[in-house]
């Protein structure tokens, strides 16, 4: 996660560890999860998010993005690939 309020990073630490800042590791039951970014879709307003979770997929995961980003996940014949966004130059 990137610039979202220390609140939100704060209820993310009750549930899973943070080695290092705006990233955080756990091992969730699948309802606590979806329940937890359910909280993240709502609090995030100009900051960004992504979750990597496991998932019966050939890669073994699936990934969620909310917020600004520049690099976007893209489905390419079943399997993720993230694609970064170019800037355009000004005129």
């Amino acid at each position: 996660m990137t610039a979202v309020k220390p609140g939100l990073r704060g209820e993310l630490t009750r549930w899973m560890i943070e080695p290092q800042a705006g990233v955080f590791v756990g091992n969730l039951p699948a309802r606590v999860r979806d329940k937890l970014w359910e909280k993240v879709e709502r609090e995030v307003k100009e900051g960004s998010a992504v979750l990597l979770h496991s998932a019966r997929t050939e890669q073994g995961f699936a990934v969620r993005c909310h917020g600004d980003r520049s690099r976007v996940p893209v489905d390419w014949e079943g399997l993720t690939l993230i694609r970064r966004r170019l800037e355009r130059k000004k005129r």
